[in-house]
């Protein structure tokens, strides 16, 4: 589990009370600790590998037409008023047109639940399904945001390992063992978050069939849909909706490279029905009810940005994180005290080994990152904040020449601290 006292005491957080003990690390809250690590009087700039939001940099400016699409929505002055609460009918019709692309069976608008960024979407899927006994399993490397969410609505979660040495694929094995009468569903990153992975077709139709062997739902988390560079190519988990009930989680955020647009979505992608009869849709609709909306005028920017935006713009993205991608793992290989057992094919993210033993006054992963932006500001993720201690997460989404500059910065690190 990532709220572990003592790795929390070392990032400053205490676990006096609920909500701290419930959320326990968080990946905003360790790179706050390091950025204000960082030494005031180095006069190079912070160079930021730690976090998942690459809107600031020149190479990661958002398509043009996606920009006219929230100017033409806010000065047409029609949404300046209240949304529903599961989102305007144009922009759920959109988002069903969007994913049935890569689904063998149609959506409807009815499918489709609008929130708050995925953040939001991964609050109401915990709240759905938190109940007296319940357990939810997450991976484990995963994103904590589920733990922090389903800690705080007393909905108890079990962790199955992700297999660095098989592209981090789910250990299913680990999966049946942990699974009882009372597990509800299990989650899955893919494009892989903070893994880099790629999962096969072959893979996901396991899960599925894992799932429907326990009597439990998949929870898919696919806020990197798309973003992928390696040999796999994005398979929607929906794919295999007809095995086992789907709710897919997703957003324009990184595609788009709009994090701070704040729109996402929830979606039943369940061709059975299975969420209608149980009641799960109306539970959903229930929680919207009594959450916040997404801004009415983004939503309605949604059609345009989603039919409009050419394949030049994704296209020219994925050419980036794919050469920085190759980079990072190439460099890698140079730095004896880090090894990276997969290269990565998605998302913006690679976990990488850290061993400890090879430095000579650094124990862990906490005390790696900490020295590291002290010493050379640089802020890389440790692996506790994601659940893997003595690992690190490294995000290429930065402009190419900051990715350079921040490597060669963490080679100097490691190197003047190697054993002798």
């Amino acid at each position: 589990m990532v709220n572990d006292n003592g790795d929390c005491k070392k990032w400053g957080f205490s676990a006096n009370n609920e909500i701290e003990s419930a959320s326990g690390l968080t990946v905003r809250g360790v790179l706050n600790t390091l950025k204000n690590a960082t030494n005031p009087e180095d006069e190079r700039l912070t160079i930021p590998l730690g976090h998942g939001d690459p809107s600031a940099f020149p190479s990661f400016i958002t398509a043009q037409v996606a920009e006219d699409a929230i100017v033409d929505s806010l000065r047409s002055s029609k949404f300046n008023g209240y949304s529903s609460t599961v989102g305007i009918l144009p922009a759920r019709r959109s988002i069903a047109e969007y994913l049935s692309r890569d689904l063998p069976y149609k959506l409807s608008p009815d499918d489709v639940f609008l929130t708050i960024g995925c953040t939001q979407a991964i609050e109401i899927a915990m709240m759905v399904f938190a109940r007296p006994g319940a357990n939810i399993l997450l991976p484990r490397p995963g994103f904590p945001y589920y733990e922090a969410c389903a800690g705080y609505r007393k909905l108890e979660y079990r962790h199955f390992d992700l297999s660095p040495d098989k592209g981090w694929e789910v250990d299913l094995e680990a999966v049946e063992a942990l699974a009882d009468e009372n597990t509800v569903g299990m989650v899955i990153i893919n494009p892989g978050n903070p893994c880099g992975s790629v999962y096969t077709y072959e893979h996901l139709k396991k899960v599925a069939e894992t799932a429907k062997k326990l009597g439990i739902l998949v929870i898919a988390d696919e806020v990197y849909g798309h973003l992928t560079f390696g040999s796999n190519p994005f398979i929607p988990m929906g794919v295999f909706g007809s095995i086992a009930p789907v709710l897919t989680l997703g957003s324009i955020s990184k595609r788009w490279m709009v994090p701070g647009w704040r729109i996402g979505w929830l979606v039943a992608s369940d061709p059975n029905g299975v969420f209608k009869e149980t009641k799960i849709v109306d539970s959903i609709i229930s929680c919207l009810n009594i959450s916040g909306d997404p801004a009415t005028f983004i939503q309605a920017a949604i059609p345009q940005i989603l039919e409009k935006t050419t394949d030049d713009f994704f296209n020219n993205a994925i050419t980036i994180l794919r050469n920085s991608a190759e980079f990072v793992y190439d460099q890698i290989k140079d730095i004896d005290c880090i090894t990276c057992p997969h290269k990565p094919e998605g998302s913006m993210f690679v976990m990488v080994k850290f061993n400890s033993t090879l430095l000579e006054d650094i124990n862990d992963d906490t005390e790696f990152c900490l020295q590291l932006a002290k010493e050379e500001s640089l802020v890389i993720l440790p692996g506790i904040a994601v659940g893997l201690k003595n690992w690190l997460r490294i995000s290429f989404a930065v402009e190419p020449t900051s990715l350079q500059d921040g490597l060669l910065r963490l080679k100097a690190f490691c190197q003047r601290h190697a054993k002798k």
